[in-house]
């Protein structure tokens, strides 16, 4: 198995584990982002708070609007992104080897280098999923509201009041529904709305593992100088201790005994790696998380326009809220909302994002050093393979 697949698959399980944990966070942010009724803006909710109220007036199901496709996407876009990124990453350090033979640099992928293989590997993971994201949108936007209080018009504060006995569940609003109400709207061009800032926010990923390869080269200089086993997995110890045990052909001799059997188990040792071990994956988690919060910081804006751009158009006939592309966008925005538009949403987004990747990396990381071990049946640091 290559190094491309592992870390495709890898990066897919990591992204949907980290999707599941982080839903209602992400269903709540886009909302914030697509709220255009100024003031509604006025009487602004804390995260929790609105998640509550989309609870209480929508139910717990609405918070998980569009997770199937959610899911699909994220395991997509994660598959895609990391295969490619490995692939372009090779390369990349391919190249390097052959400048540092060429008495040119020191045979590392620079932070230039680094960045431009994690920006072609966005682009072709935003052309590839952005339908799917497109109707999670959808999705994520779509509020189910009480039909006597709602006829044909846009939610209001007011609606808000009305308690959950008095919601009569309307048609059911699944992906079937989303992806026709899209093509209905748009045609088949709908399908690839907002590609363009996403397109341009392919930065934010590019930062994002800019930084976090940076940060992980760092520490991994810094184990690499440490004799205490800290590279160490614990599926590793784990191997090793169910093989001993298996194995096991003498009893533990006792303190005055001159036989030494060789699948004796050294507890205090095996303590120990897990110690390590867990000390290694938090380490992990912290430098996803910085990378992210870097990233989300820079590219929020884009973020906004793209899921403007997504959610469904018509707001109760309001053309300052209808959009023809990202352009026509930015500068309603500006004019309607001013920059804080640009920034709804942000907080959430930001407590979301970073631990939504810093559960990715942390299980991606595991996943693959996992799958290798398995794989060779051997100690990972036996293993010449290309680093991450």
């Amino acid at each position: 198995m290559s190094d491309a697949l592992i870390n495709g698959l890898a990066g897919a399980g990591g992204g949907i584990i980290a999707q599941l944990i982080t839903y209602p966070l992400q269903t709540v942010n886009t909302r914030q982002q697509t709220e255009r009724d100024v003031k509604k803006e006025k009487r602004k909710l804390g995260t929790f708070q609105q998640m509550c109220q989309v609870v209480k007036h929508e139910g717990w199901d609405r918070l998980y609007g569009g997770l199937g496709p959610s899911l699909v996407g994220t395991a997509a876009s994660q598959g895609v992104y990391y295969y490619f990124y490995q692939i372009f990453r090779n390369k990349a350090e391919v190249a390097s080897l052959e400048r540092m033979k060429a008495g040119i640099g020191d045979g590392s992928v620079g932070m230039l280098s680094s960045l431009l293989v994690a920006a072609i590997s966005g682009c072709v993971n935003v052309l590839l999923t952005n339908p799917i994201w497109v109707v999670v949108t959808r999705m994520q936007t779509h509020k189910k509201v009480s039909k006597p209080s709602l006829p044909g018009r846009a939610l209001t504060p007011l609606d808000e009041t009305i308690p959950p006995t008095a919601v009569v569940d309307p048609p059911s609003y699944g992906t079937t529904h989303a992806i026709q109400e899209l093509y209905d709207e748009a045609g088949i061009k709908g399908f690839w709305k907002g590609v363009i800032p996403t397109m341009i926010m392919v930065s934010n990923p590019s930062i994002q593992y800019m930084l976090y390869e940076t940060l992980l080269n760092k520490l991994k200089k810094r184990r690499a100088l440490r004799k205490d086993g800290s590279g160490v997995t614990a599926l590793e110890v784990t191997f090793s201790l169910i093989t001993k045990i298996l194995n096991i052909a003498t009893l533990r001799p006792r303190p005055d005994s001159s036989v030494h059997s060789p699948h004796i188990i050294d507890f205090p040792v095996f303590h120990h790696h897990v110690k390590l071990h867990i000390w290694l994956l938090m380490q992990i988690f912290f430098l996803g998380a910085v990378a992210k919060l870097g990233a989300t910081v820079v590219t929020y804006p884009l973020l906004v326009v793209k899921a403007r751009l997504q959610a469904k158009q018509a707001v109760a006939g309001d053309k300052r809220h209808q959009y023809k592309g990202t352009l026509d966008a930015i500068l309603k925005m500006i004019r309607y909302e001013g920059l804080y538009g640009f920034y709804k949403g942000m907080g959430t987004k930001i407590v979301q994002s970073v631990l939504a990747a810093a559960v990715l990396f942390m299980v991606k990381e595991e996943l693959v050093r996992s799958a290798r071990f398995l794989l060779t049946k051997g100690p990972v640091g036996r293993i010449k393979s290309k680093p991450q």
